[in-house]
């Protein structure tokens, strides 16, 4: 079976390079008409020709996401370019990772305003075009681990990413009358934020040299290249993907993830509540038997990854 988007036009925040290019990539080779958005002109124009030369339709918009005024330029956009709109994929972000006392307010509120806001208004406006033209349409979140589990130094952008995560579910409920469908993925995948981390070194080595990477990186730790996630993205803007609504997925390497939404792990109950006494007596072991992790756990790496960093 192939799954195909002809004739759907679909836009991608943030695909000038990187992950932003592969989903842009993968949905034009799949037959849709692609937006390109990048704040770099060169990046966007290398993304469209990329897509033209492969036989695609691409057009870019160069300007920064997180203001309603750029994503009514996107979506206006591709009504002007290719008569329609049906797929929004939203994955424009900045980094600015600094510890809790050294990040500034404009480092926290830079990094919101482009994952955050600019995931919001993104699809506040795709959505409402879907909505006037009858569309059910798809919009796809990207999320992150980070956004998931926390990461040390990154306060604004795991804030952002677990936003968008949260964002999602809401939308996923007030969409569903319209038909759209509303999800979030999470890459995991070779990108500037792994590139200086020594863990990976062994795999980004690998991709640099346009080799296969590691089984270990691939199937234990479920981590890839950026095109691994493409299929994923195509397949959620796809008709195929009726029914799955409001979900996380993470793709990486050989591996797809269905999150789970949180669930409480601890429930107990006591006659009148419980006071801070109580709480310290009856409940303290219970509570400690159940702490959840914070951040990603790695496991050891091989031996002979171990070399490579070295």
């Amino acid at each position: 079976m192939t799954v195909s988007l002809v004739g759907k036009t679909a836009i991608v925040t943030g695909s000038g390079s990187g992950l932003g290019a592969a989903y842009a990539l993968a949905l034009a080779e799949a037959g849709a008409a692609v937006v390109i958005n990048d704040v770099s002109a060169e990046a966007a124009g290398a993304t469209v020709a990329a897509i033209v030369a492969g036989g695609g339709r691409a057009t870019a918009v160069v300007a920064a996401v997180g203001s309603s005024e750029t994503a009514q330029l996107l979506v206006d956009t591709a009504l002007a370019e290719f008569g329609g709109l049906d797929i929004l994929v939203t994955n424009a972000g900045i980094l600015r990772d600094k510890s809790l006392l050294k990040m500034t307010d404009d480092d926290f509120d830079r990094v919101i305003e482009v994952h955050l806001r600019g995931t919001f208004t993104c699809a506040r406006a795709a959505f409402a075009s879907f909505k006037e033209r009858g569309i059910a349409g798809r919009i796809i979140a990207i999320g992150s681990p980070t956004g998931q589990r926390g990461n040390f130094g990154q306060t604004n952008y795991a804030a952002a990413k677990a936003g968008i995560v949260g964002m999602v579910r809401t939308w996923a409920l007030e969409m569903a009358r319209s038909g759209v469908i509303v999800n979030a993925v999470i890459p995991v995948a070779a990108t500037a934020m792994t590139r200086t981390v020594p863990y990976f070194a062994a795999a980004i080595e690998a991709d640099d040299l346009d080799q296969p990477m590691p089984d270990f990186y691939r199937r234990d730790l479920g981590f890839g290249t950026a095109d691994d996630v493409g299929g994923l993205i195509v397949f959620l803007a796809s008709d195929e993907a009726a029914g799955i609504n409001g979900q996380v997925i993470g793709a990486g390497g050989d591996r797809i993830q269905l999150w789970s939404h949180p669930q409480p792990v601890l429930s107990e109950l006591r006659s009148g509540g419980w006071s801070a006494e109580a709480i310290s007596s009856d409940l303290a072991p219970a509570l400690r038997a159940e702490l959840q992790s914070v951040g990603e756990e790695f496991p050891p790496l091989p031996a002979e990854h171990v070399r490579a960093q070295a």
